[in-house]
């Protein structure tokens, strides 16, 4: 474990002050807020609950998909989809995303959270607001899907729950930054914030836009079921909605990025590159990534062909770009710390010294992985206009972000729990081969489900469509790679079990680790006579990120050319 002076420099107005609050952790010498604390462990605990009902949900939308086992009926299929994405893509992410939040606006900061009344209302207003739309769906009264598109219309409380999730998670984004006002008051710390508060605060300034973009459009349309004003136009609907849908990922993005450096330092003892082009691709998030929720309206008349060249063609490619600088300094401050450590053979002699044996690097590494070269560049080429319009409403947009949201951002999360559960609960993990093993059972699960899909989408499988059997003219490739989708869930859904397995035996049954240091996953070694911080000077020291930087350049111009080839296929030019 590094050593909290690689996290802040406490100021004179801190935690440790007489009478604060506080507790030292045993590890890392830093001091955790006792309140903020508290609000850690209650959103933890509940996402890792709606974790497992999304979970749960997959399986069985799995299983229907795959056509050879086809297990829900027409209305279940449609209300578990529902189910399941509500769960997954809002009520998991959320809930883990405002105790990251609430952890890095207090413990690297030395500070204290700004209020614990501001913390309970924005708890119980998320919690009641997901257990209200979990309730309503399973009841059948709001088999709308997660997008809810008008004119399909659910019962109000559906509405009136996303209401209170969205006003409850905008509610603990004040208290973050109304903490991190007063840890800069108190000058708790030195210098600027440490980058993963930095890469949290640019994740909460996004989600203000994301909710209140939710906002916009749920009270109209709450308003409408409850028969008060007139229907909302359903193309505004449409357009506003993916302001909320689509922007929900970026806030992940964000807060999965901050989670690389955070992991990466811990385990590698990894410092970024260059701080500053780190922040800077942070900011390019905040100026531009919300525009990507363009590539869902490429098809809609509702917006002009000049909106959308520029979202598509302009500003889609500045996000891309702070995705791409991110995607290169967290391998490539892994390899240059790893060479600072002695292991310098070769091209890629630091890869086999890396501690694959701790399951928060190992699934941070899978998420950097899965994210760039799967949701990355499937990502990228579904943005453009022409191969949107044959791939939309397709199961490649479905296998895309299952390995962006799922296969980065979750496998990510899951990642951070490895350290967060020691750290804040105060309990080693128990079963510890298993967990070392889970990351790569969830992560090769995942991506099976996600190239399933996609492969499938090219072949024309529609999503959110309940039955291909009947249709006649999908043939037998189609099956097989739904065959795929649904084995790649079952494993990933395995996976995701056993995190829930080791998360809730660990606080039932873990050895509680109050002071003594945390059982430690592993860490990368130093060998005899290693360079050193020296090595920093020379930036050949991440040759091997730049060989793997060029082969996903490679692989993106590939995948890009196969798809203009299909595009000029499906409309030759005459």
């Amino acid at each position: 474990m590094s050593s909290s002076a690689t996290l802040s420099a406490p100021g004179p107005a801190s935690l440790s002050a007489p009478g604060a609050k506080a507790r030292p952790c045993d590890t890392t010498g830093l001091k955790v807020c006792l309140g903020a604390q508290q609000f850690i462990k209650l959103n933890a605990v509940s996402a890792v609950v709606f974790l497992l009902l999304g979970g749960i949900a997959a399986i069985l939308l799995a299983l229907t998909r795959w056509q050879a086992v086809h297990l829900l009926r027409v209305d279940w299929f449609y209300r578990i989809l529902t189910f399941h994405g509500l769960n997954m893509l809002i009520f998991w992410i959320l809930f883990f995303e405002i105790a990251i939040l609430y952890f890095a606006c207090t413990v690297p900061l030395n500070s204290k959270l700004f209020s614990r009344k501001v913390a309970w209302l924005s708890f119980g207003m998320m919690l009641t607001g997901a257990v209200m739309t979990n309730v309503v769906i399973l009841q059948g009264k709001a088999d709308v899907l997660m997008t809810s598109y008008l004119p399909l219309l659910a019962h109000p409380l559906f509405y009136l729950g996303i209401i209170l999730m969205a006003v409850g998670t905008l509610v603990g984004v004040y208290n973050f930054f109304a903490t991190l006002y007063i840890a800069r008051r108190d000058k708790t710390y030195e210098g600027s914030v440490p980058l993963v508060t930095f890469g949290a605060t640019a994740a909460a300034i996004i989600a203000v836009v994301t909710l209140l973009h939710g906002a916009i459009v749920m009270v109209p349309t709450f308003l409408f079921s409850l028969g008060w004003i007139a229907e909302p136009d359903p193309m505004w609907y449409r357009m506003i909605w993916w302001g909320l849908g689509h922007q929900s990922q970026q806030v992940n993005v964000c807060a999965m990025v901050s989670v690389w450096y955070l992991i990466g330092q811990l385990a590698t003892g990894a410092k970024p590159v260059n701080e500053t082009v780190c922040r800077g691709a942070f900011v390019l998030y905040i100026l531009f990534i919300n525009l990507a929720s363009a590539h869902h309206l490429l098809v809609d008349p509702g917006v002009g062909a000049t909106w959308k060249i520029w979202n598509t063609s302009y500003a889609m490619y500045l996000a891309v770009l702070a995705s791409m600088i991110h995607g290169f300094t967290v391998p490539a401050s892994v390899e240059m710390a790893m060479r600072a450590k002695g292991h310098v053979k070769g091209l890629f002699g630091w890869v086999s010294a890396l501690p694959w044996r701790n399951p928060a690097f190992s699934a941070a590494l899978l998420s950097v992985l899965i994210f760039g070269f799967v949701g990355g560049i499937t990502g990228v080429t579904l943005g453009t206009q022409q191969i949107n319009i044959i791939a939309h409403n397709t199961l490649r947009i479905t296998g895309h972000f299952h390995a962006t949201v799922v296969g980065g951002t979750t496998l990510a999360f899951m990642g951070l729990a490895y350290y967060v559960i020691p750290l804040i609960f105060r309990r080693d993990f128990i079963w510890r081969s298993a967990a070392r093993v889970q990351p790569w059972l969830f992560g090769g699960g995942i991506l099976a489900v996600s190239l399933g899909m996609s492969f499938a989408g090219s072949l024309g499988v529609a999503r959110r469509v309940y039955d291909i059997e009947h249709s006649g003219i999908y043939g037998p490739a189609a099956h097989l790679f739904l065959g795929i989708m649904g084995i790649g869930a079952i494993v990933a859904v395995t996976g995701l079990f056993l995190f829930v397995i080791l998360c809730v035996g660990t606080l039932l049954f873990g050895k509680s680790n109050a002071g003594r240091a945390m059982a430690d996953w592993g860490v990368a070694e130093t060998l005899p006579n290693a360079p050193g911080e020296a090595l920093l000077e020379d930036h050949w020291a991440m040759r091997g990120t730049i060989v793997l930087t060029a082969v996903f350049l490679a692989s993106f111009a590939v995948y890009y050319f196969a798809n203009w080839k299909a595009l000029a296929d499906v409309w030759p030019v005459r």
